[in-house]
């Protein structure tokens, strides 16, 4: 067994890794190459992954082995993992996303952001790389809503909650095809929408945290998403309801462009998911006790800024949160160079 996980500590190591990611991205953008801002992102993650003293294990990665050259599922990283001490570190189960919103950085389009979560072995859900219904709220609605429910219901809850009118919420929903009939309820109750072409995974964290003017969550992205959306609910105290979608026709797509049914259920059995129904809560996503949560922004969005180059360096902005503090800190660094960064904390 390894030693006792630290959050405080390993969180600004975890910042470190998020801020090289976006560093590397950031260069890239906007010139429309979605496949080479990825690429530099997940290079410059792993290089500083291995700085941190800890035995990871990639459980939400870039995909399985032979689909990625570095952190896919199951790879193991850290100090810990090149030392025969391996007892002097503790065990921690990984998710990243070292550039959500690949799309959104080519284009130099707003909200790209590098994350990443961690938490004690078996702390994360390793979640198939498919899609998942979401609804994501923030902590005043936390206990109100039920992704089975009528959409109408769920924003009239969240409303009084908010002790407001429905005509005063926002939404986020993906604009995709699939989302039609959810975009017509949504406007039928009265509420606001926020289209967003890609990035719901910085969406959801937007509907948990104060001042960001945004509500609520709801439609079908990732389930690799949705297992770091729950970390950063455990930590914001939100609440994040799911369900896995392989139907061709809940997606809005072709049957030949997806696997088969049988295929996706095999594949789940095989990760220990024999309820492919199942509804998924914040802590069946996320039901480690000591979740660390790191976020930096490759691009200006609603919750972050974007890297900024000047003359000297760059500057970052981060988030940073565990479930030990249940504290949400932005961190505003400025990288000198050739020297060490200078941290100013608001």
């Amino acid at each position: 067994m390894g030693t006792e996980i630290h959050s405080e500590q390993l969180s600004l190591d975890f910042l470190r890794v998020c801020e090289a990611a976006a560093i590397a991205a950031a260069r890239t953008m906007g010139k429309g190459d979605r496949r080479y801002s990825d690429q530099v992102a997940v290079e410059a993650m792993r290089k500083v992954l291995d700085t941190v003293p800890m035995r990871g294990r990639i459980v939400i990665g870039e995909g399985e082995r032979d689909e990625a050259p570095m952190l896919y599922i199951g790879e193991e990283v850290g100090l810990g993992a090149r030392t025969h001490r391996q007892n002097d570190y503790p065990e921690v189960d990984i998710a990243v996303d070292p550039l959500e919103g690949t799309n959104l950085c080519a284009l130099g389009a707003n909200n790209a952001i590098s994350v990443i979560a961690a938490a004690e072995r078996g702390g994360l859900l390793n979640a198939p790389d498919i899609y998942m219904d979401k609804i994501v709220v923030g902590p005043s609605s936390r206990g109100a809503v039920d992704i089975d429910a009528p959409v109408k219901d769920n924003l009239e809850k969240i409303a009084q909650r908010l002790g407001r009118d429905v005509e005063d919420l926002t939404v986020i929903v993906l604009d995709r095809p699939r989302h039609k009939k959810l975009i017509e309820e949504i406007r039928a109750a009265g509420a606001r929408i926020r289209l967003i072409s890609d990035g719901d995974l910085s969406a959801g964290i937007s509907a948990a945290v104060a001042g960001t003017n945004i509500h609520a969550l709801m439609g079908i992205g990732g389930a690799p998403e949705g297992v770091l959306t729950a970390a950063a609910m455990k930590c914001l105290n939100g609440e994040i309801q799911a369900r896995l979608v392989f139907d061709p026709e809940r997606l809005g797509v072709d049957r030949h462009k997806v696997p088969p049914a049988e295929k996706v259920i095999a594949r789940l059995h095989e990760m220990g998911i024999d309820d492919p129904n199942k509804v998924y809560y914040t802590d069946d996503l996320a039901p480690g006790k000591k979740i660390i949560f790191a976020a930096t922004g490759v691009t200006d969005g609603a919750l972050l800024r974007g890297v900024r180059f000047f003359g000297a360096g760059k500057r970052t902005h981060s988030l940073v949160m565990t479930t030990e503090t249940r504290q949400i800190r932005f961190i505003d660094t400025v990288h000198i160079e050739g020297g060490p960064s200078t941290v100013i904390r608001f």
